[in-house]
């Protein structure tokens, strides 16, 4: 199984992402943002960073990168992607998920481990979860506030679209706890936490983030 990793300029966590893939026993494939070629990759994550230096908004000119075109084309045609903080801004500026991620609300930047709780276990990224499990990994943003429209949170929650909420307290005010959402198909996922942080005892607060990557493999598998 390959799954690519995109850089961008200001990726920072494109090498741990890298890392969560390999421990999840698939094969990461470097991807390069400017390149017009996702090398035949099965899936794809975005990884966290401050892709352009954050200039404008948040991944909104990562957004218009020549592979994250072709990522929304493959995306639509039901390829999976994962987007991890910076990743998660990018694909709500791409238009994949619904939303915006916009500054903090105590306008401070937040590091921490951070409770959370799996709403949806059917996803192409969380199905080796179960629904309300509880799994604990780090935070660290400091434009990690999720926003949108009342309507458009109604419609989110009412379609079954929120993947992830925080639990034991909100790091960012995002509106509704809301720390991931999905697509209507549930192939793509946006969150702001960083389950790539947490794949190993020796580094992490936990391993419980290693689940969002062995759960990709078998939504290819069963594809």
């Amino acid at each position: 199984m390959r799954i690519g990793v995109i850089t961008f300029p200001g990726s920072l966590d494109d090498v741990d992402a890298a890392r969560a893939v390999r421990l999840a026993e698939a094969e990461p494939v470097a991807l390069w943002h400017a390149d017009h070629d996702l090398k035949d990759v099965d899936a794809v994550v975005l990884p966290g960073g401050f892709s352009y230096g954050d200039y404008l908004r948040a991944g909104a000119i990562a957004a218009r990168a020549p592979l994250v075109q072709d990522v929304v084309d493959r995306a639509r045609q039901g390829m999976p992607v994962l987007g991890i903080c910076n990743g998660f801004q990018v694909l709500c500026e791409a238009g994949l998920l619904p939303g915006a991620l916009t500054r903090n609300g105590h306008l401070h930047f937040r590091n921490r481990d951070q409770a959370l709780r799996i709403e949806r276990a059917d996803t192409a990224w969380t199905q080796d979860y179960e629904p309300g499990q509880r799994i604990v990994v780090p935070v660290k943003n400091g434009e990690g506030r999720y926003v949108a429209a009342p309507a458009d949170l109604d419609r989110i929650q009412g379609e079954g679209r929120v993947a992830v909420r925080y639990v034991e307290g909100n790091p960012n005010g995002s509106m509704r706890d809301i720390a991931g959402v999905t697509s209507e198909d549930g192939r793509v996922v946006g969150l702001m936490p960083h389950p790539e942080h947490a794949v190993e005892d020796l580094t992490g607060p936990s391993t419980d983030g290693l689940g969002f990557f062995t759960s990709v493999l078998k939504a290819v598998v069963s594809a």
